[in-house]
């Protein structure tokens, strides 16, 4: 066996080994007959191990695993990303959702904040990704603008930095800012969806005691219809715009994987997924501690665990973006693609029975994610001007 195999070998077992831990180890600390301070230490533990370990490590293996697999499929990029990228806050929010079900019948309230943490995970990870990915591009046309390098962030200069797109070795494709744009206006139309449907039909006319304001629900039949549609999206948008060439592809960053067998990618695929799954579970129910300990209301808890679940998203944008490669436009593909595949992750969660929003945290959301969605096609619009003004 090759060192490279003896190496992705031993960062596969690694992962899966620290979200046992997780698991089985840590998750028994944050039980009910438990101190308090034990309990909220135990579940900072599983959130910082689980987001800044488990969760981006994975999505880093994904990220790199489905790159060898859209080679040799010729799926887009964008797509087989977006499933990578996308799986930890899917995850998220269908573990809780399986929590929320399993409490149905000995303690209804607390399963409604489990399904109010599954959607307000699920959704408001669309906020951190469309958003830093409007920032992106945004600081990208700046350094096309003014034809200089600029910082990611001003006054940060670890964040990373932006070279003008007439610098770049490679371009990007047109075709990609074209299927970015509407790929989003298909997110705008499904997010509408989501947002009309649980006010037209999924009111509930008995809430528990504890919630004051109007409390609405994704239906299993909304569900069904979501997914369907969903599917159909990304169906449509599956084959890449960018025609790979050998060239490229050995120009291009090296990819552990490229040189290893096939049944080595499926197994880091699997290892991903499970020690994805066995962080996600510890999380939620992190969460759900630290919430109900500090009397948070759920649906922040669920916004803010939100930013777990769209690190890898984020990070693969950010370094897409940074470097001068012609990687930017495969990143706002796989941007709006992973958004996509999260709101099928939530129809799965309604077919499940298990998402509920207040009707505050109903408005907030989906407004949030429709004008970010609006803006960001906006800055893909001025960077494709851009192009094609430099033709």
């Amino acid at each position: 066996m090759s060192k490279p195999t003896q190496k992705i070998l031993s960062h596969i077992f690694l992962l899966l080994g620290v979200s046992i831990v997780l698991r089985f180890g840590l998750l028994k600390l944050i039980g009910e007959d438990l101190p308090t301070i034990v309990r909220i230490l135990s579940s900072l533990a599983i959130l910082i191990l689980g987001a800044v370990f488990v969760l981006t490590r994975s999505a880093e293996l994904i990220e790199e695993t489905t790159e060898v697999l859209s080679e040799k499929t010729k799926l887009a990029g964008g797509l087989l990303q977006s499933f990578g990228t996308a799986f930890p806050d899917m995850v998220l929010g269908v573990s809780a959702a399986f929590i929320s079900l399993s409490l149905r019948v000995t303690d209804y309230e607390r399963a409604i904040n489990f399904a109010i943490i599954a959607a307000a995970t699920t959704f408001g990870s669309n906020i951190y990704n469309i958003g830093h990915a409007a920032w992106c591009v945004w600081r990208q046309n700046l350094a096309n603008s003014s034809s200089q390098i600029t910082p990611m962030f001003p006054f940060i200069k670890s964040g990373g930095r932006l070279t003008p797109m007439k610098d770049h070795r490679r371009k990007p494709l047109l075709a990609e800012f074209n299927t970015a744009s509407l790929v989003l206006m298909s997110l705008t139309v499904l997010t509408t969806f989501v947002a009309v449907s649980m006010v037209l039909f999924g009111r509930i006319q008995s809430p528990p005691l504890k919630i004051a304001e109007d409390l609405y629900q994704l239906s299993a039949p909304v569900g069904w219809v979501l997914l369907a549609l969903c599917l159909i999206t990304l169906f449509r948008f599956r084959k890449t715009e960018r025609p790979g060439t050998e060239t490229e592809i050995v120009n291009s960053e090296e990819n552990q994987f490229r040189h290893n067998p096939s049944w080595l990618i499926w197994l880091a695929l699997a290892g991903s997924g499970i020690s994805i799954f066995f962080a996600a579970e510890s999380m939620v129910r992190g969460i759900e501690v630290i919430s109900t300990i500090s009397g948070t209301p759920f649906v922040i808890s669920g916004i803010l665990a939100g930013i777990i679940g769209c690190l890898g998203e984020m990070i693969v944008v950010h370094n897409f973006s940074i470097n001068p490669g012609g990687r930017i436009g495969d990143a706002i593909v796989g941007v709006a693609m992973d958004n996509i595949v999260t709101i099928t992750g939530a129809s799965i969660v309604a077919i499940m029975g298990g998402i509920f929003l207040g009707g505050s945290s109903l408005i907030i959301i989906f407004v949030l994610i429709l004008c970010l969605n609006t803006t960001l096609i906006w800055q893909i619009g001025e960077l494709k001007n851009f192009f094609l003004k430099n033709q």
